[in-house]
């Protein structure tokens, strides 16, 4: 028996990274019969035939399990948000930012394209974050301004890549991991989004921990999420939520509201807190948006 890690599945077959090595697995009839689902990321136990193929015989207990897309054990969501063109959707990656918090995943906030940006614009940015604890790199992969940041911050982690269309998602990953070159496409004229390049989920290893590249992934998905799950997945609302009049507060139309009283771009932003507003609407409504 051997431990190892699922880079990809494909046509009914996984690929196992172990210490000999990848090796190809079948599914065990058991995992067939209960209908078990296995996902990249998945650290599984695994036997070997006499023909070197493997076959998986048990799966190890999940930490993290995001379902779009399917990946497991993800530590760190690296969100990529562009400073030239196309213009920043804050939106989106607030959405993001719910999703880490949601999923228990530190996220990064990659700024691309510095060589690009208004010197102001980081600031601008991060200024709306004020209170949240998040981290920001800005970084240009034509100058590599940054990347020995992002390079520090990945290691050891298995790291999913998120963000608008044509920020410079695969770019990035291209120059971390330029071993394997993956396919980049080119903004659309008239829709101002990037070409979706990426075909199928896999894991590349990278200094103690795995890359992930992710087909499309820019969209929040929250199943069953809940009001008090909303907000706190909003950091800067946590030294005023216990404050409140109500201990059932939604921080929307409650009388004696601390979360609204510190909506004041200093404390909380209040393009942030408009956003907590359009999302806590969208779970009332049973209607998540996704993009």
């Amino acid at each position: 028996m051997q431990n190892g890690i699922i880079l990809k599945g494909y046509s009914g077959f996984y690929y196992v990274q172990t210490e000999d090595g990848v090796i190809e697995c079948s599914l065990r009839g058991k995992s067939r019969q209960k209908k078990q689902e296995f996902y990249p990321g998945d650290r599984v136990i695994i036997s070997r035939g006499s023909s070197g193929q493997g076959a998986i015989e048990d799966i190890q207990t999940r930490d993290t399990l995001l379902l779009r897309p399917p990946v497991a054990n993800v530590s760190l969501l690296v969100i990529v948000m562009s400073l030239g063109y196309p213009q920043a959707e804050l939106t989106l990656l607030d959405r993001l930012l719910v999703l880490a918090e949601f999923a228990g995943i530190r996220p990064l906030i990659v700024l691309s394209k510095l060589d690009t940006a208004n010197e102001h614009r980081v600031e601008e940015i991060k200024a709306d974050y004020v209170g949240t604890g998040y981290q920001f790199i800005a970084t240009s992969t034509k100058s590599l301004e940054g990347l020995e940041n992002v390079r520090r911050e990945l290691a050891g982690e298995t790291t999913v890549f998120a963000g608008q269309s044509g920020a410079g998602k695969t770019s990035l990953m291209n120059i971390l991991i330029p071993e394997v070159q993956l396919k980049t496409g080119s903004l659309g004229d008239k829709s101002n989004r990037g070409k979706h390049t990426t075909r199928h989920i896999e894991l590349f290893p990278y200094h103690g921990g795995y890359l992930v590249d992710t087909p499309g992934f820019n969209r929040l998905y929250v199943p069953e999420m809940q009001e008090m799950e909303l907000q706190n997945s909003f950091p800067e609302f946590k030294p005023y939520q216990d404050l409140c009049r109500f201990a059932t507060c939604r921080h929307y139309k409650e009388p004696d509201c601390m979360v609204k009283e510190h909506v004041d771009g200093i404390h909380i932003s209040s393009r942030r807190y408009d956003n907590y507003i359009q999302f806590l609407l969208e779970i009332n409504n049973k209607e998540i948006r996704y993009e």
